[in-house]
């Protein structure tokens, strides 16, 4: 089974210079514009049979365009959404990082959010779940989610030690795909954004 990871198009937060994580923001019209060209490389080279998404606007937006250009189901799972970065969430970054900083231990929590290790056990969780649930059943999934999640869910899927400092990149409507064969588990594609070439970035 392949499960193809997306994350979302350009959100209102990148050009307002905040702290995104929980913060819930739409797309921009340069994210809608990224988006539309990922869902018709998507439709036309990676076809799902089932899409699973973040219930954050930003992702849940995308997902929404991608169902429609593919004619799939979508089903929304609060479990993909972004780390729980707490009072942080909409601060500007400067402030943010200032009054909030990260976490520098796995163990501790953002103020009032989440931890590094239990973000990483909730993205473990949801990927068995979508697995158990979709293995055997469909030939190819796509999730569509954040960037701290995906990389979550590859480090998840490669069965990396939960207190790992390796972080996998995503873009804006980057595309990665994971080929789900027991034993076997094999990453064929990452950060792949090519469909954004000469894409008008005038919003």
């Amino acid at each position: 089974m392949e499960i193809v990871l997306i994350r979302h198009g350009e959100s209102e937060a990148d050009l307002l210079g905040v702290h995104e994580g929980r913060a819930d923001f739409s797309l921009t019209g340069l994210g809608r514009r990224q988006v539309q060209a990922m869902a018709e490389r998507v439709a036309a080279e990676l076809p799902p049979q089932i899409i699973f998404a973040s219930t954050l606007k930003r992702a849940q937006e995308t997902a929404t365009v991608l169902a429609g250009q593919t004619g799939v189901e979508l089903q929304l799972l609060p479990d993909l959404m972004e780390i729980n970065n707490g009072k942080q969430a909409g601060l500007p970054l400067e402030e943010g990082n200032r009054l909030h900083p990260l976490p520098t231990l796995p163990h501790v929590p953002f103020a009032e959010g989440e931890s590094w290790f239990q973000f990483r056990m909730r993205a473990e969780s949801v990927l068995s779940e979508i697995v158990t649930a979709c293995l055997g059943k469909y030939e190819r999934i796509a999730v569509v989610s954040h960037g701290g999640m995906i990389s979550a869910l590859i480090q998840s899927f490669l069965r990396m030690p939960a207190q790992n400092t390796c972080y996998f990149h995503s873009g804006d409507t980057a595309i990665h795909v994971l080929v789900y064969k027991e034993p076997q588990r094999m990453v064929r594609v990452m950060n792949d954004t090519t469909h954004l070439n000469g894409l008008d970035s005038s919003s």
